[in-house]
């Protein structure tokens, strides 16, 4: 299990590096990128809102008609052909409005999926380390939260705006020709509208933007402390954790309180708005009827005008609030789309001559303060075991996850000959997808994931051209296949959550079919037998030393067992390399390595060397 630097969970300060946010201009141009593709699809749904919206507009000079029509006194069938065409106007508004609402709604979805995708698989690709200094609060946040009002701002928000400041256009073209002077006077309410759209866009970027920080922040407080709630009543801390919960969930309810008050202010601006427009209209439209300059009807048509702008004007502005809280949320997520690749910060040089895996003078700190390696220099021949062997906290995994990639060094360099240095996202096979080329090294953990779906599914994560044949050879070689055909349904046995249960070795087992799948020419085993206890251990030993054979393995060993049988055997203390050498020779030169194996072996039966 990863813990925070303090090795209890929960302890961490605030200061957490969190994963980065996107400018407004990079925000945009993200955008634009996601939309590219489906130009044609955005182009069409406009075209056809513009329509809809252009014949909506000619409900009001049709009202006006009819209202010169009543006051002059014609005959009632005179009111029959503007009946009519409002019928008409009717439907054809409804059908077009409700195709291009579609379109707009399906180029939302479409573009919403492009960047949920995006964000997924550069999230998977993360170095580790990166992942822990932000906390997984932060990645929750937004894979949840962010992801979530984006959504909603794409399904409801976008096509309500759309269509909201095509209405608005159209709608003030359309005063402008009844009579310039009929625009002249709505526009009064714009200069209020303005100043309480740029009131409220100062103020709403900053207040959203730290709403979704305070939420991440609350995210990981109750993640951390819920996930090491035995760690807390251990250590008695139940009342500190309760605090910083208590304090960050406040800070997150006072930022939410900081937007409702925005959100009324805003609304009590757009009402005084709202006013100095539409007595200006009536006002204007007393004086042209008067003057004989317009006709009643027509003076009628300007006034229904104006009042169908609250709706769409007022909606655009409203809506601001939901662009707010989505371009907050779309810049956390572009944030980490924009991470560039890990792989392309890593360290990378040639391998040492002979050597499968090279480690120069690597140094690796999880903050300023917190060093765990010291210039550890290392090689693998190609074929050979290595065993890392040391009291907790010697800095094993932490150079076991530097050699497999999943973290970077902040000095020195990791090589792997006959391939590339793998990142986070592609190394581990053993618990997540590769990518599309075999990976040059797997890392194998005691922390295995089974995923929900078929016991086949879950072994082609490895390898997803493997045919059955291919599946049970590597259960086979790993001494899984007995079990896994005894399943109800065999390799289509869904297994994982809501399927059937695997205990911690039959897991591990799995872990390791997928190692064995994947034929890497290097693997790295983190403690894998760790967690089928004694009674499994033997069986995983076996099943792991299996899955090793005839690639070069560098093995962070949970039991001693696993250095006797390895080639060679490194010594780690305090984050540096004391001892390297077989079992017998570093028996007989009685150093650290002599020192663990009595205290590991004073009860038990030395096991035979290799």
């Amino acid at each position: 299990m990863t813990s925070t630097p303090s090795g209890i969970p929960g302890t961490a300060d605030d200061s957490a590096e969190l994963l980065p946010i996107a400018s407004g201009a990079r925000t945009r141009a993200a955008l634009r990128t996601l939309i590219r593709p489906d130009r044609g699809r955005a182009l069409l749904g406009l075209g056809v809102l513009v329509g809809a919206t252009a014949v909506g507009l000619l409900v009001q000079p049709l009202l006006g008609r009819i209202v010169d029509i009543v006051a002059d006194g014609r005959p009632a069938d005179a009111l029959t052909l503007p009946v009519v065409l409002l019928l008409v106007v009717a439907v054809v508004q409804g059908v077009t409005t409700t195709l291009g609402l579609t379109q707009v709604a399906r180029l939302g979805e479409t573009v919403l999926a492009r960047l949920r995708e995006q964000f997924v698989e550069r999230a998977l690709q993360l170095p580790a380390d990166r992942l822990e200094r932000a906390g997984a609060g932060d990645l929750t946040a937004r894979v949840t939260g962010d992801v979530a009002r984006v959504a909603e701002a794409v399904r409801s928000a976008l096509p309500e705006m759309a269509r909201s400041v095509l209405a608005i256009v159209l709608t003030l073209g359309a005063m402008a020709l009844l009579d310039v002077r009929f625009l002249l006077a709505a526009l009064l309410a714009v200069p209020v509208q303005a100043l309480t759209a740029r009131w409220y866009v100062r103020r709403a970027v900053t207040v959203y933007a730290d709403q979704r920080v305070a939420n991440g922040a609350q995210q990981q407080q109750l993640l951390e402390t819920i996930g090491g709630a035995a760690t807390v009543r251990g250590h008695r801390l139940e009342e500190q954790h309760t605090e910083k919960s208590a304090r960050r969930s406040r800070k997150a309810v006072e930022l939410t309180m900081r937007s409702v008050h925005l959100v009324l202010g805003f609304y009590a601006r757009l009402h005084i708005a709202e006013y100095i427009g539409l007595a200006a209209v009536l006002v204007t439209g007393f004086f042209l009827v008067r003057d004989g300059s317009v006709s009643i009807g027509t003076a009628t048509a300007a006034a229904l005008y104006f009042h169908s702008l609250f709706g769409p004007v007022n909606a655009a502005l409203v809506l601001l609030d939901d662009a707010q809280s989505a371009a907050a949320g779309l810049a956390r997520l572009v944030g980490v789309t924009d991470i560039e690749e890990s792989a392309a910060q890593l360290p990378h040089q040639r391998t040492e001559a002979g050597a499968a895996v090279t480690v120069d003078a690597v140094s690796h700190a999880y903050g300023p303060g917190r060093t765990v390696l010291h210039e550890v220099s290392l090689a693998l021949r190609a074929g050979e075991h290595v065993a890392l062997v040391g009291t907790s906290g010697a800095g094993k995994s932490t150079l076991a996850r530097l050699v497999a990639g999943v973290q970077q060094p902040t000095g020195g360099t990791v090589s792997v000959a006959g391939g590339h240095q793998p990142t986070g996202g592609k190394v581990s096979v053993a618990q997540s997808a590769p990518g599309p080329a075999s990976p040059s090294v797997v890392l194998v953990t005691q922390e295995v994931h089974v995923f929900t779906g078929t016991l086949a599914e879950d072994l082609r994560l490895a390898r997803p051209d493997a045919t059955d044949a291919d599946l049970r050879t590597a259960l086979a070689t790993v001494y899984a296949l007995e079990w896994a055909e005894a399943l109800p349904e065999g390799l289509a046995t869904v297994v994982g959550e809501g399927g059937h249960r695997l205990d911690p070795a039959r897991a591990q087992q799995l872990a390791l079919a997928r190692l064995v799948l994947a034929d890497p020419p290097v693997a790295v085993l983190d403690e894998a037998t760790a967690e089928a206890g004694s009674a499994g251990a033997r069986t995983l030993e076996r099943s792991a030393e299996a899955a090793l054979a005839g690639r070069t393995a560098l093995v962070v060993a949970h039991r001693l067992t696993q250095a006797v049988a390895a080639d060679r055997i490194v010594v780690l203390e305090a984050g540096r390399v004391v001892e390297s050498g077989t079992h017998d020779e570093l028996r007989t030169a009685d150093g650290p390595y002599a020192t663990l194996w009595r205290a590991w072996s004073g009860s038990r039966n030395a096991p035979r060397t290799r």
